[in-house]
């Protein structure tokens, strides 16, 4: 699996690429924004490891490029940024997590993990013969398809994984801890923002097209639901 690392720091880029690729992962370093955006130009990678602060083209402005040039793979950011409106910013913007310097390097060994698995499940779900509907809403999974009133809507591997979760059990209320465990294949350590954020960009996709008709409705005090 190919990993991209985006950090301006050089013993910080240095420790993760040294402990990604005791794992068998292949690294690429960049140490600038316009490096960085430069490889994700030539080269396909399976994860890429994201620092904002960087010189040249900050972190923001590289998710922005890669999720408008529709590619899919997940984006971990890096950062020491703890503000929660920056943290919600890149979540909303296509960033698939955050993890916040000093970081355990144990926790983001994990988290790369549970990324990769993730979108390997997403890139190989041709597997699954399914279609869902609901309303104006059409999913595809075996082509990982998403239309709403025919119009198709690209949605990243976890805004996928969410919809797919809510639209295949359409009765079942899910907490933002179920949706968490479900969908990142991880523990809960109660932030809330991420799932939040990830629904929150699903509705405005579907929106966007479909502004009549209300998709993921939100029970308060327990979670969401198809409705």
């Amino acid at each position: 699996m190919k990993v991209l690392i985006i950090e301006d720091d050089n013993d910080i880029n240095l420790l993760l690429g040294k402990i990604l690729e005791e794992e068998n992962y292949e690294v690429t370093s960049a140490y600038t924004g316009i490096e960085g955006k430069l490889f994700t130009d030539v080269e396909d990678f399976d994860l890429i490891l994201l620092d904002l602060m960087l010189p040249g083209m900050s972190g923001e402005e590289i998710i922005e490029y890669i999720r408008k040039k529709e590619r899919k793979m997940p984006i971990l950011v890096i950062s020491a940024k703890i503000d929660k409106a920056t943290k919600l910013k890149v979540l909303k913007n296509g960033a698939d997590d955050f993890i916040i310097k000093p970081f355990d390097i144990d926790e983001v060994m994990a988290r790369v993990e549970a990324n990769l698995r993730r979108y390997k499940e997403f890139s190989n779900s041709n597997i699954i013969h399914d279609v869902l509907h609901y309303k104006e809403l059409e999913m595809n999974i075996e082509e990982i398809k998403i239309k709403v009133k025919g119009e198709e809507i690209n949605l990243t591997p976890i805004e996928f994984e969410i919809l797919k979760l809510l639209l295949s059990h359409p009765k079942k209320t899910f907490t933002k801890e179920n949706i968490y465990k479900s969908v990142w294949k991880d523990e809960f350590y109660g932030d809330e923002n991420t799932a939040n954020v990830h629904i929150s960009n699903l509705r405005n996709k579907i929106s966007r097209i479909d502004s009549e008709n209300e998709y993921i409705k939100t029970i308060w005090g327990m979670g969401f639901r198809i409705g």
